[in-house]
């Protein structure tokens, strides 16, 4: 990490200490920063007041001895509990507990009915990547801007930042929207293995070639952007709607000679037919997107 000046280690608070909590913890006292730490069971925090932290008895005690305030807990029922009996009149809460967009919005209004800023934090590594620059590990922040230009250094500490506007549901979003994009990449690279595996194919040899093919196909994204910002899906079509559903028949029809159960790949084959059905076909695949929007979807039912 970079050096800090004295006038930038400031004394922060972190509740939970768990896995990422303890990471984000060592960081920090790595970069200079006093740190008081809480935890409901204290046995979690005695080889973090090894390396120098203060450990609270309390939540209450803790969010007391700092101005900035940092909770990394289990879900966001966690952070109400732990911060019930707190005074959070003037401090500073950061909130880097994974939870949804809605969780993150109704958390800002209790912290800022009880005097405090807020920001929501979606963390983008895992607990090994924290402290470590070169990892490309990040955080997403939203909510109050104030507070994250104040604390832009501290916070920059344990992970790269990115602010992703003053809803403070943003954070969770775009962190779920990311999350979401791997599961489905996740599910695809299980099925490719599961194809693969009846037969004289080592997985190991395999691998090289599944990694550069989804590198190459996910600058796709690019284009879909694109045309869902103009809603011109048949802006720069290579191949259409009506040629990929066709093509999914064969991808079934390998799943079931290798016998491989099709469940991972059949509920985006049939989004892909239902959006064919309504006349898409010249089109590219993303339009199927206008089927997923329920809210846009019952707007057009009303």
């Amino acid at each position: 990490m970079t050096d800090k000046t004295p006038a930038a280690r400031i004394p922060l608070t972190v509740l939970g200490t768990g896995a990422m909590g303890t990471a984000l913890v060592r960081a920090w006292l790595a970069a200079g920063h006093p740190v008081t730490v809480w935890n409901r069971t204290p046995a979690r925090a005695e080889a973090l007041a090894a390396r120098g932290a203060t450990v609270a008895a309390s939540a209450a005690e803790a969010v007391s001895a700092s101005r900035l305030v940092i909770a990394c807990l289990l879900d966001d029922a966690s952070v109400g509990a732990a911060l019930d009996r707190a005074d959070l009149a003037g401090r500073d809460l950061v909130n880097l507990t994974t939870g949804t967009p809605a969780e993150g919005r109704a958390r800002a209004a209790w912290a800022t009915a009880r005097g405090a800023r807020f920001l929501d934090g979606g963390i983008m590594a895992v607990p090994p990547m924290i402290g470590d620059a070169d990892s490309g590990g990040y955080v997403f922040y939203s909510g109050s801007p104030e507070l994250f230009e104040e604390h832009r250094d501290a916070l920059a500490v344990p992970a790269g930042t990115r602010y992703v506007g003053e809803d403070a549901g943003f954070a969770a979003l775009h962190d779920v929207a990311l999350l979401s994009a791997m599961s489905g990449m996740f599910a695809g690279i299980t099925h490719a293995f599961a194809l693969i595996g009846p037969e004289d194919i080592a997985p190991k040899d395999f691998a090289p070639l599944l990694v550069s093919w989804l590198g190459a196909m996910s600058g796709s994204a690019h284009k879909a952007a694109d045309q869902i910002e103009s809603g011109d899906y048949g802006k720069g079509v290579v191949s259409n709607l009506a040629m990929q559903v066709a093509g999914n028949a064969t991808l079934l029809r390998t799943a079931e000679e290798q016998g491989v159960s099709p469940e991972l790949l059949t509920p985006y084959t049939a989004l892909m037919e239902r959006w064919l059905a309504e006349g898409h076909g010249a089109e590219d695949t993303t339009g199927a997107v206008e089927l997923l929007n329920l809210r846009r979807s019952a707007a057009d039912r009303a």
